[in-house]
């Protein structure tokens, strides 16, 4: 009876660990560059008494989906989209550098290039500096030219290059705060191809569709586990009371 309890308590749970996978891709089906997580239940052997052949099954998440979403124009000239593979370099809440694809850029009030979440987008000397009262355009490679207000239409200055790296995406993985960092911890080399349209925005690559049916999908797993409790409770009374009689 144990044994029963304890195999759909920890499938009721590993059912849990994936339903969240698939809510938190839900709620970034609009979140521009969001790529959704992959997640999977895989067999494990157990370990102690008993035949080889026994196994249980876990949740994981072995990567994550980095398939193109469609481009979706904005106007914005802060905007950004990554055209092809490739990834936008920033300084991540700990300081070091991290990689995404959402390209919704601001000025911060001290003149620093960064995401619309705070985080200073990195250029490839450092974080970048836009001068007051200015406009601001990117080339295809990731170069800023800026032009101050009032001044003649040739008077273009060049002032840095957003960083865009561009590694294998089997050696990427996301952190907790949702950015993607290389998997032995290094920093990725500038990329030469990798090129972005300015006033455009990468959309999510989420399949709203898919994730939806997999929640109901997951549900009724769940639900199944949580059947399997209550006949254990009931078995256990029929057998107390059994017992009890035959006492």
């Amino acid at each position: 009876m144990d044994k029963l309890i304890y195999t759909a308590m920890t499938g009721a749970s590993q059912v849990l660990e994936q339903q969240a996978t698939v809510s938190e891709n839900l709620a970034n089906a609009s979140t521009p560059g969001f790529r959704a997580a992959l997640s999977s239940f895989r067999a494990v052997p157990v370990v102690g008494e008993g035949l080889p052949t026994r196994t249980m099954v876990v949740d994981s998440t072995p990567g994550s989906d980095f398939t193109p979403a469609p481009f979706q124009p904005s106007g914005r000239d802060l905007d950004l989209a990554l055209n092809g593979p490739g990834w936008l370099a920033v300084r991540g809440v700990d300081g070091k550098e991290a990689y995404t694809r959402n390209g919704s850029l601001q000025i911060s009030p001290n003149g620093v290039l960064q995401t619309r979440t705070g985080l200073n987008v990195m250029g490839e000397a450092g974080p970048i500096t836009i001068p007051p009262t200015s406009q601001i355009t990117f080339a295809k490679d990731g170069t800023i030219s800026t032009i101050s207000d009032g001044s003649l239409p040739n008077a273009i200055a060049v002032i840095g290059r957003v960083k865009l790296v561009n590694p294998p995406a089997d050696q990427m993985e996301r952190s907790a705060d949702g950015l993607f960092r290389l998997k032995n911890g290094a920093t990725a080399p500038v990329s030469a191809n990798t090129e972005v349209i300015s006033g455009n925005l990468e959309g999510s690559n989420v399949n709203t569709v898919k994730s939806l049916v997999d929640m109901i999908s997951l549900s009724r797993k769940f639900d199944m586990q949580m059947k399997m409790l209550t006949t254990a409770d009931n078995d256990a009374k029929q057998a107390s009371s059994i017992m009890g009689i035959t006492g």
